[in-house]
């Protein structure tokens, strides 16, 4: 599933009455950084994204589900999972509108060296996972454990932190966050 980033951004910062420079004010972005994602000549890090959707403020997850659906999904297809993210991790989320949702599922790919970014992450709500396949290093705070196949977190998500794929093959992880943020 493709998806306007830019298009959607410059929708929802003129929704806000927000011109690029208070945007980029606000969230800690340059303007030309702003400038070129509206214009889709620069695809954002996830990390960048939330830090711009903080300045609104918005969460990804209302970033991605602009209008509310008529009738609620109940089940889906691993093909129908929307994606969120952008390689080298991948987040396919259940649902593509989580409007009025109080809680956010995700399927996570991360590849082998992949991480969440230098800059922790730090938002609202609370936050877990499993780990399926492969090995995460999760980071929260002071604390950091590298969590194998079985293993799981849970955690406050205003506290700083951050995931990386540690080893050589690919990790896997369910995750579920409330509320959705992402």
């Amino acid at each position: 599933m493709s998806v306007d980033i830019g298009g959607r951004l410059r929708f929802i910062r003129a929704r806000q009455k927000l011109s690029q420079r208070e945007l980029a004010k606000r969230s800690g972005v340059t303007n030309s950084t702003i400038s070129l994602i509206e214009s889709n000549q620069m695809n954002p890090s996830v990390g960048a994204l939330k830090r711009i959707l903080d300045g609104i403020p918005m969460g990804l997850a209302e970033f991605f589900a602009l209008e509310p659906e008529k009738r609620r999904k109940i089940f889906y297809r691993s093909e129908e999972l929307t994606e969120v993210g952008k390689k080298p991790i991948s987040y396919r989320q259940v649902g593509d509108n989580l409007f009025g949702r109080s809680l956010q599922i995700l399927k996570e790919r991360y590849e082998p060296g992949s991480d969440t970014g230098r800059v922790h992450l730090v938002h609202d709500g609370e936050e877990g996972g499993i780990v399926i396949s492969g090995k995460l290093e999760v980071t929260v705070e002071d604390e950091r454990r590298i969590l194998n196949p079985g293993d799981a977190y849970y955690f406050e998500s205003r506290r700083p932190h951050r995931f990386r794929c540690v080893g050589g093959k690919p990790c896997e992880v369910i995750s579920a966050c409330t509320p959705p943020t992402f």
